[in-house]
């Protein structure tokens, strides 16, 4: 059933209907007469049902199709069948249905009247909000008051070619060059750029003592991009940060990848308390962090003895990819339960110069969970191998490639099968169920394993538009889950899943001591290198032969719930 919603709209009423309404408060109250008496719109499912509008003379429901403003009557206006009524019945007002415009047969014209305009859009937004629809964009209209006070200030602030707004440098507070960077590319990200220069975070907080990062993150998007070149000092972030993650206090040199995902989740944690959501109710968080760098994880494990496939779907902030021969991992996921005493674990084993922050493939949201898997564990050891990989991977597509092969769960990690009710031996393959707004890749350059400490350097190469189709849950093959990835795929879900690069970490030095220094995309495509207080312009090419060791990738395409 389709409900058919009139907003009515009567514009300017013309001067020959109204030619004895002398005063303007004559013209609005017949107007508002009008629309009251003959302009009808559907504010609940239950009134006024109709599943089509139709001319009443030839049945036409194509486009053009207007409703007389005198009495209830439907006709097309390429056929002339609303023009007939009007000299029939001398009614002279008549809605388009599809574009709620009106239109006078008097003066053969569409007319308009802002005050009307107004009522309009205020009776269209309560029609929409009853029916549980999506508002309708307006586009943004000058007030009398605004109007009055862009005379008074003709001068305009416009960004040229020479502009270089939002371009800042940070000062480095000592040590702090893993905060500088990952500032900078959230500074540039692009939709959450959006987000706060929209003035969309409105802070419910009480309590001064308790001081919200996302407030000072809409503080820093202000200072980025007020035109001023002077390198802005983060001390009230870094003292937030501290606060709310106390494993980073203090001027050691920290892991730009871990200062990234301890950000996120203070972000994520202020937001959920600024929107109300409870931690018994994890799974609804609906927060602008949530919403851009929010994915989801598939992990299929299948049982070699009856085929069975047990599914997981986790989220996740990043992805760390292995660089170094073969590829033996920890967990890739974090269970909730779990999440908050990993990290504080992580954190003291990789406190020391630039060491890598976690050894999982995959940052979890300690504050979310999904649907927990149907299996368990036999051993303590969840740890299994990479077999087919004994190499080192040259690309960022390789790295994806081994991080969604399928991998064979060793004999030492057998899973409880939920058909068989017996330990068994199985596969895992691990592959997007949901991909984010913006992806981070985090490639593990810092090595941590018994007796010894490394960085590695292999050179990783990585484009500047990556497609994430290949790694997809539904671009497996159908036919029994044999680990392989389809290459072949539809150009419009190629489109859909395509990223760009838009900001590059990287480090420079060795596992004990190093710097940092990203490279980030402005406004108008143009490459910029960050080092703290200083900024330079860059090449493309420069980028992408840059080491790499956190790449953020945007989503061209954007879907809207």
């Amino acid at each position: 059933m389709k409900y058919i919603t009139i907003f009515f709209i009567v514009g300017k009423i013309c001067e020959e209907i109204l030619h004895s309404s002398d005063s303007s408060t004559a013209k609005s109250s017949t107007g508002k007469r009008v629309i009251e008496r003959f302009g009808f719109s559907i504010f609940s499912p239950d009134h006024n049902k109709a599943q089509i509008c139709k001319c009443v003379v030839c049945g036409d429901y194509k486009p053009r199709l207007h409703a007389c403003l005198s009495c209830i009557y439907f006709g097309c206006y390429d056929k002339k069948h609303i023009h007939q009524h009007s000299e029939d019945a001398k009614h002279h007002l008549a809605i388009d249905v599809s574009y709620g415009i009106i239109y006078c047969f008097v003066c053969g014209d569409y007319v308009y009247d802002s005050e009307l305009e107004e009522l309009a859009r205020a009776q269209c937004h309560r029609a929409s909000a009853s029916l549980g629809l999506k508002q309708k964009f307006f586009p943004w209209e000058p007030s009398e008051e605004e109007l009055i006070l862009l005379r008074c200030n003709p001068k305009r602030r416009r960004v040229t070619e020479s502009s270089h707004i939002g371009l800042r440098g940070l000062i480095n507070l000592g040590n702090t060059c893993f905060m500088n960077c990952i500032l900078q590319s959230l500074a540039h990200t692009p939709i959450l750029r959006d987000y706060f220069m929209a003035d969309k975070h409105a802070c419910q907080a009480n309590d001064e003592s308790q001081q919200c990062l996302v407030c000072e993150m809409a503080r820093l998007y202000q200072e980025f991009y007020s035109g001023s070149r002077t390198p802005y000092i983060p001390y009230r972030l870094l003292h937030l940060v501290w606060t709310n993650a106390r494993h980073l206090a203090g001027y050691e040199q920290q892991d730009a990848h871990e200062f990234l995902i301890a950000a996120l989740d203070v972000l994520h944690r202020h937001c959920k308390e600024m929107n109300g959501i409870s931690d018994s109710n994890p799974h609804h968080c609906n927060c602008i962090i949530d919403r851009i760098f929010t994915g989801g994880l598939q992990s299929d494990v299948t049982c070699k003895r009856c085929n069975n496939v047990s599914t997981t779907i986790d989220p996740i902030w990043d992805i760390s990819l292995d660089l170094g021969p073969g590829s033996i991992h920890s967990s890739h996921l974090l269970p909730s339960s779990t999440a908050a005493a990993s990290s504080t674990a992580q954190t003291s084993a990789s406190n020391t110069g630039a060491n890598d922050s976690s050894n999982n493939a995959v940052s979890t949201p300690s504050s979310l969970s999904f649907a927990s898997t149907d299996f368990t564990t036999n051993s303590p050891s969840t740890g299994f191998t990479n077999s087919p990989g004994n190499y080192e991977p040259t690309s960022l597509v390789e790295c994806l490639k081994r991080f969604t092969k399928t991998e064979h769960l060793g004999n030492s990690a057998k899973i409880k099968c939920s058909r068989c009710h017996s330990y068994q031996e199985s596969t895992k393959q691990l592959t997007m169920k949901k991909l984010p707004i913006v992806a981070c890749f985090h490639l593990k350059r810092f090595e941590h394993s018994t007796g010894y400490h490394k960085k590695i350097s292999t050179f990783v190469s990585f484009p500047e538009e990556l497609d994430m189709t290949p790694f997809m849950s539904s671009a497996r093959c159908s036919n029994g889950y044999n680990g392989q990835v389809l290459r072949s795929h539809t150009p419009n879900l190629t489109c859909d899943n395509k990223y760009s690069l838009f900001a590059v970490v990287n480090h420079y030095g060795t596992i004990e001591s190093g710097h940092y220094t990203c490279f980030i995309r402005s406004l108008k495509e143009q490459w910029y290198r960050c080092e703290d207080h200083l900024i330079k312009r860059a090449t493309a090419g420069e980028v992408l032969n840059s080491e790499g060791y956190l790449l953020f990738y945007h989503k061209q395409v954007l879907e809207y719930d």
